[in-house]
């Protein structure tokens, strides 16, 4: 394999009204709640949503705090709180850090309250929209922001394909829209790591050429990592490192790692990429971070 110059992308109808619906929507809205995933923050923003929200206060979450590796999660903190209003850490599967968040709503909103208490508007109700890509975490920060288990949650890209109001307190109202992407992404870069994410649907992938990529850059940042994860000895290595394609040869190294094998005891590159994308997604390599401040 080399290097991949594959032409990814995943726009399915729905996104263009979604898109078209948050744009409407967006006068009545106080506050966007903008989630990204910390492992790759600048490929998880839709450059389309910063456009239509760039006039409404905002607080941005890296969320998946989780997987991403602790050091670089707090070095994009520091960088997008120099550009919106807040930026928070969230873990939205084991509740980490949403308590803040609605505290955050409370602070940002209590100057605006007071102005309509004079007004004799009392206990105005907030309404704050939540936007991400696809598979960042919507859902399930919202069920726990709301203490239930009502929105599908699941690791897969378009489960919510509407908007959806849900009622947070007394005073508070999200509204959970739909996961939009771009048309057009602006660099290979930022579609493969939207395809090692699980942002872009596995089935319209070639799955073994993501694995191989994924593969090539953890290997580069977090040889570490892939050694531990797969049980690699100094020996195994020493015998694959001459190879002309080092990164495909530890593919089929973690394929009979593995026990990924067809008939004849070949490996099986297609289940081998499975195992390896599937490890990546939910941390079992490790905390990893794929883009640097």
């Amino acid at each position: 394999m080399e290097e991949n110059k594959m032409n990814i992308n995943w726009y399915p109808g729905h996104m263009a009204k979604t898109k078209k619906e948050i744009s409407n929507s967006m006068q009545i809205i106080d506050i966007v709640i903008e989630i990204l995933d910390a492992r790759i923050p600048l490929s998880s923003r839709n450059p389309d949503i910063q456009s239509i929200t760039k006039n409404k206060k905002k607080i941005i979450l890296l969320n998946k705090i989780d997987l991403a590796n602790e050091a670089m999660t707090q070095k994009w903190k520091d960088y997008f709180s120099k550009e919106c209003d807040v930026c928070m850490l969230t873990d939205s599967n084991s509740g980490k850090g949403i308590n803040q968040v609605l505290k955050k709503i409370e602070e940002l909103m209590e100057e605006d309250k007071k102005k309509a208490a004079l007004r004799g508007r009392i206990n105005k109700t907030t309404r704050v929209m939540i936007l991400g890509i696809p598979n960042v975490g919507k859902s399930s920060f919202i069920n726990r922001v709301s203490k239930s288990s009502k929105l599908e949650v699941a690791n897969r890209p378009g489960v919510t394909r509407q908007n959806q109001w849900i009622r947070i307190g007394k005073n508070q109202e999200l509204l959970d829209t739909p996961g939009v992407l771009w048309p057009k992404f602006g660099s290979n870069e930022v579609a493969l790591n939207l395809a090692f994410t699980g942002t872009i649907k596995d089935d319209i992938l070639e799955i073994t050429e993501i694995a191989f990529e994924l593969l090539k850059k953890l290997e580069k940042s977090y040889s570490e990592n892939i050694i531990e994860r797969y049980k690699i000895t100094d020996e195994e290595l020493g015998e694959i490192k001459a190879a002309s394609n080092y990164v495909y040869e530890l593919m089929k190294l973690i394929a009979r790692k593995r026990g990924a094998l067809v008939s004849g005891g070949k490996e099986d590159m297609e289940k081998v990429a499975r195992i390896i994308l599937d490890d990546f997604r939910n941390g079992r390599i490790g905390r990893i971070t794929l883009e640097e401040v």
